[in-house]
């Protein structure tokens, strides 16, 4: 039932019928069109995707952080999304939760190597 309700603020949020500053289509300002684009490209479509189908990845994507956000803050402290929080919703599926690791064990290397660059730079 909470789901539902919130499809239907999404929906209308999109439905106000207002242009962007960029002058698209009128529903929403475009977040991820170029870093779409570069992935679309990247994955073997054509250099110049179609605007068309650039915008139904956008839908799709924002759909899913949208989702996923949602069912986050209702299972972990009320009101916060937390990295424990994404990590347990997605424990289930082995390619993001393959994924989910390899970024956070990067992100803890890069931490490391900055703060060792750091020490030897300056000396703590």
């Amino acid at each position: 039932m909470v789901e539902e309700e919130d499809e239907a603020v999404y929906d209308e949020d999109l439905d106000d019928g207002a242009g962007g500053a960029d002058g698209s289509h009128g529903k929403r300002k475009k977040l991820f069109s170029k870093e779409l684009r570069c992935m679309m490209y990247g994955f073997g479509d054509d250099q110049n995707p179609y605007t068309e189908s650039v915008d139904i990845l956008e839908d799709l994507v924002i759909e899913f952080v949208t989702e996923m956000t949602h069912t986050a803050m209702s299972i972990g402290r009320q009101g916060r999304v937390q990295v424990e929080d994404i990590v347990f919703l997605i424990r289930k599926d082995p390619r993001k939760f393959a994924r989910v690791k390899d970024l956070l064990t990067m992100n803890e290397e890069l931490k490391r190597a900055r703060k060792a660059f750091d020490e030897a730079n300056y000396g703590s």
